[in-house]
């Protein structure tokens, strides 16, 4: 058919594939990595879940928890299993934090690798496992680590303190009946700065979501305080209207 000078020749239909495997087969070949960041506060320090590297060239060097996920295994799936070989917790929720891809973040070649973080109660949570040195450590004690699990460290970290205060997560890590003076040592821990006292209360004061028990501290090496539970019913009624908490 001949154009005239304001028609333009249609371009030429590319022909719907019917191979999917041999699509997938063209595709490059990259393993998927999964590494828990598993915080723990004690009471008064945040701390978090590290194991020796078993990579020569990191000989000495902790490392976060993590393992190739499966061909068949799917990411959350492959989050718990390397939690439960690694330490025998079975008990830990993990929430899926980012994916990291730099493609030289292993130096054997391309890995992406995603975080998952969780954060739990030391005294609660029995690490069953202690291959390769598995313990706890004070989060402000790390300054290096093997690949670049000091900047997932440091990213899940940014994220929990913003999690912290858009979420009251933190008091299920405190005895059903705290001080104020507890729930501050959460926060300071979690965040990394010191609160002011005053400012802290009239805060969790506005909220309307602490009850107060009628008890004080017993056998405490200071002036003993109010303890109080939080109301986690109020909560729930009212939880699409929690705008957080700014320190």
């Amino acid at each position: 058919m001949k154009l005239n000078n304001h028609q333009t020749e249609l371009p030429e239909k590319r022909p719907l594939i019917t191979d999917v495997h041999a699509l997938v087969n063209s595709y490059p070949r990259v393993p998927i990595t999964v590494d828990c960041v598993i915080f723990g506060f004690d009471g008064q320090d945040l701390k978090v879940l590290l194991i020796r590297s078993d990579l020569e060239m990191y000989k000495g060097k902790w490392t976060l928890l993590g393992d190739f996920a499966e061909d068949n295994e799917e990411l959350d799936d492959a989050a718990y299993r390397v939690l439960k070989v690694r330490t025998g917790m079975t008990d830990v929720y993990l929430d899926q934090v980012r994916t990291f891809s730099k493609p030289n973040r292993h130096p054997g070649g391309r890995v992406l690798t995603v975080a998952y973080c969780s954060l739990l109660n030391i005294q609660h949570h029995e690490v069953k496992i202690l291959d390769n040195e598995l313990h706890w450590h004070s989060v402000n004690s790390i300054k290096e680590m093997a690949f670049d699990h000091k900047e997932i460290l440091d990213t899940c970290h940014q994220w929990l303190q913003k999690r912290i205060q858009e979420h009251p997560l933190g008091f299920n890590l405190l005895p059903e009946k705290f001080s104020l003076r507890e729930l501050q040592n959460l926060y300071e821990a979690i965040l990394g700065i010191q609160l002011d006292r005053r400012n802290f209360r009239k805060k969790f004061a506005a909220m309307g979501l602490l009850i107060d028990v009628g008890e004080m501290e017993q056998d405490v090496p200071h002036r003993p305080g109010k303890l109080y539970k939080f109301n986690f019913q109020k909560y729930e009624k009212n939880k699409r209207k929690w705008i957080g908490i700014d320190f």
